[in-house]
């Protein structure tokens, strides 16, 4: 069933897509902090429910909102149902979305070619990433606009990252993803003008989260990463919150349609040592 929303408030949503951990569920808490009212779109089973809790009670300690929605953000039906409730909460209220954040992590870690075709990535592995990790965005941002719930001058971020321009084994199909992702963003920007919403794409570090331990031989890109980094560290979910925070100042509008490096200057760096 769902609950109708205490309008009392009247702030401003954040809708965080990939809200349960990793970046989206730090930027999640961190745009409370700074106050915004949180939708989160997370895809968890029993045993990862847990953090969903503490991020929720995190967020509520900050005297924000928190509605959270366990479901698959790629799921055309499942899409179009949460932004419709999303649509019915904000009915009447002054309030609308000014931040939306892609943190969507899920995709085929697979070689292009092995031993034999079983090994392989398939046609479906691919369109599943590319799907997931790129064009839902796109199919978020239009839910948005078509039912008026994306706020004039509204931000939206994307999490990048370097792979989508340095070859990494297993990793060529998110890289393909990335590289969309960084080429809708730029679209959006473009096409979205007309409603000064900003779109901007965030590549971060190499962060110790969920996604990066799927990657095979992760420990050997936390080492190089923290050797590389001018910091001598891993960027972490809350580096990228932080940034993400920042750039949600009004007074920022005109930073649009590129990648923003949150990683200290490590991409930058060739040196090891």
């Amino acid at each position: 069933m769902i609950k109708k929303i205490d309008k009392t408030n009247g702030k401003d949503w954040a809708l965080v897509l990939g809200a349960s951990s990793g970046f989206g569920g730090a930027t999640a808490i961190e745009l409370a902090k700074i106050g915004y009212n949180i939708f989160g779109v997370h895809l968890d089973r029993q045993a990862t429910l847990t953090n969903v809790s503490k991020i929720v009670k995190a967020i509520e300690m900050t005297g924000q909102k928190a509605e959270f929605y366990n479901m698959n953000a790629a799921d055309d039906f499942q899409r179009n149902e949460t932004l419709d409730d999303i649509q019915m909460r904000l009915k009447d209220t002054n309030s609308g979305i000014k931040v939306l954040v892609h943190s969507l992590a899920f995709g085929s870690l697979r070689p292009f070619f092995g031993k034999s075709p079983n090994e392989c990535m398939t046609k479906a592995q691919m369109e599943m990433t590319l799907d997931v990790m790129a064009h839902s965005l796109v199919y978020w941002t239009q839910g948005l606009v078509f039912r008026n719930l994306l706020k004039p001058y509204a931000k939206i971020f994307a999490l990048t990252s370097s792979g989508s321009k340095e070859v990494i084994p297993y990793y060529g199909a998110v890289s393909a993803a990335k590289c969309a992702l960084e080429s809708h963003i730029r679209q959006i920007a473009m096409e979205l003008g007309y409603l000064n919403v900003s779109a901007n794409a965030i590549m971060a570090g190499v962060t110790d989260t969920p996604a990066l331990r799927k990657i095979p031989n992760a420990e050997n890109m936390i080492k190089i990463a923290q050797s590389k980094n001018p910091r001598k560290r891993l960027t972490t979910p809350q580096d990228v919150a932080n940034i993400i925070a920042g750039l949600c100042s009004d007074k920022l509008t005109w930073v649009s349609g590129g990648v923003i490096h949150a990683d200290a200057g490590e991409s930058t760096t060739s040196y090891i040592g």
